[in-house]
């Protein structure tokens, strides 16, 4: 009779019985409500200056955030934009007659967090070009290229 290991045992009972509950909570772990296939991006393009004392009544909501961040006493809003984005889908905006573009895309997620590659091309060159991680009910803000007598501001928020 052979004698049989403790660790055969237990190897026999993971083998056996584990791999249905393994699928199953993979399923779970990655259902859109935790491993967003599509994100809802709000990109809001502002115009900082000193011309002015003048802020957008549009950008109340970030009017602290823009003060306590940028040195400037005037924000307009340029451009307000909802974008569908899916994971490595690229989703590019002309501006400033066609010279310019902003290029976002999603390019991570992980439960609540996605992760969103910014960048400005002037004339096919990346003059801004970073990463950002959001989570669902924040803005963040980034500070763009100059712009006329100011710099451009870039507000992004995502909803999944």
């Amino acid at each position: 009779m052979a004698l049989r290991r403790p660790g055969n045992e237990i190897l026999h009972l993971i083998r056996g019985r584990t791999s249905i509950p393994i699928l199953i909570l993979t399923l779970i772990l990655c259902t859109p409500l935790i491993c967003p296939a599509q994100v809802q991006v709000r990109l809001r393009v502002i115009q900082a200056s000193n011309v002015g004392a003048n802020v957008d009544p549009s950008l109340r909501d970030l009017h602290k955030e823009l003060g306590s961040l940028f040195n400037f006493t005037s924000y307009r809003l340029v451009r307000d934009q909802m974008l569908s984005l899916s994971p490595n889908q690229p989703a590019a905006l002309p501006v400033h007659e066609g010279r310019s573009s902003i290029e976002i895309t999603q390019v991570g997620s992980q439960r609540n967090i996605v992760e969103l590659k910014v960048r400005i091309k002037r004339d096919g060159t990346d003059i801004l070009n970073t990463q950002v991680r959001l989570s669902p009910g924040r803005t963040v803000l980034i500070g763009g290229p100059k712009h006329g007598e100011g710099v451009v501001i870039l507000g992004l928020s995502v909803n999944f």
